[in-house]
């Protein structure tokens, strides 16, 4: 068992399972049983290998239970090994990231000037889509996020946004995609804090979460890929996809 308890929310992790805690915390996640929350903890769980459950639920609950974990609370699931967890703190403000890109999802931008590289073709027929329901792919970064500022609803929802943005910036200039294909956020706040209406980039809030996002995937990354390289392209990875459609663009009004 680690635990890590230099700042406002506790960091534990046993066994495969962190818990990231602190007393009636309302929570906003983006995980599989996301939605507005208000708990006691917030979990990130490593799945084994072949990981194929749909219950995902009672897995996760079956997890918790089994390491001991008995509050309830938005978990995320990922197969990066726990081990491999890092955490970023300024001010009142909280990250704990795992991270790993062998399912990159890549997001070609043409410009007007240049065709953007590549399309599904260029990856050896390992491009695909998931059916909405299929497990989490082995890799995913994951953020656990909290602060002690109570934010306004409105605050809390967009901190989810500053956090993702933050995460894709991090992976685009380390990896050269924006995400994975079963990335997750869960964000949370003390509704008996300092009020705050926003959370914004150039809030302190915001700016601090963007801050504590990089340097937590980034050391995330470090640790992941310490003995062995790390795909920058969906070509290199395992899995992955290439958002390659084209939309109809018009003018509105």
């Amino acid at each position: 068992m680690s635990e890590s308890t230099n700042g406002a929310f506790e960091a534990t992790v046993r066994d495969g399972v962190l818990r990231f805690s602190r007393p009636n915390t309302r929570w906003v996640s983006s995980g599989f049983d996301g939605g507005e929350s208000r708990a006691a903890a917030a979990y990130n769980v490593t799945v084994p290998d072949g990981f194929s459950r749909t219950d995902l639920a009672a897995f996760a609950r079956e997890r918790r239970d089994a390491v001991g974990f008995d509050d309830d609370g938005p978990t995320l699931l990922t197969g990066v090994e726990m081990r491999h967890a890092r955490r970023a703190r300024i001010g009142s403000v909280d990250v704990v990231a795992t991270a790993g890109v062998s399912n990159p999802a890549a997001l070609p931008v043409e410009t007007g000037n240049e065709a953007a590289e590549t399309s599904a073709d260029a990856v050896d027929g390992r491009v695909g889509r998931d059916d909405g329901d299929s497990p989490p792919r082995p890799g995913t970064v994951n953020l656990l996020v909290g602060t002690t500022w109570a934010l306004e609803p409105g605050a809390l929802a967009n901190l989810l946004t500053v956090v993702a943005e933050a995460k894709a910036a991090t992976l685009l200039s380390c990896a050269n995609v924006p995400g994975t294909t079963s990335d997750a956020v869960v964000v949370g706040c003390d509704p008996d804090g300092e009020s705050r209406r926003f959370s914004g980039t150039s809030t302190d809030v915001g700016a601090a979460a963007r801050a504590c996002v990089r340097d937590a995937v980034v050391a995330s990354l470090q640790s992941r890929y310490a003995d062995e390289a790390m795909p920058t392209s969906v070509t290199d990875a395992p899995y992955g996809v290439v958002t390659d459609e084209r939309a109809d663009v018009s003018r509105v009004g």
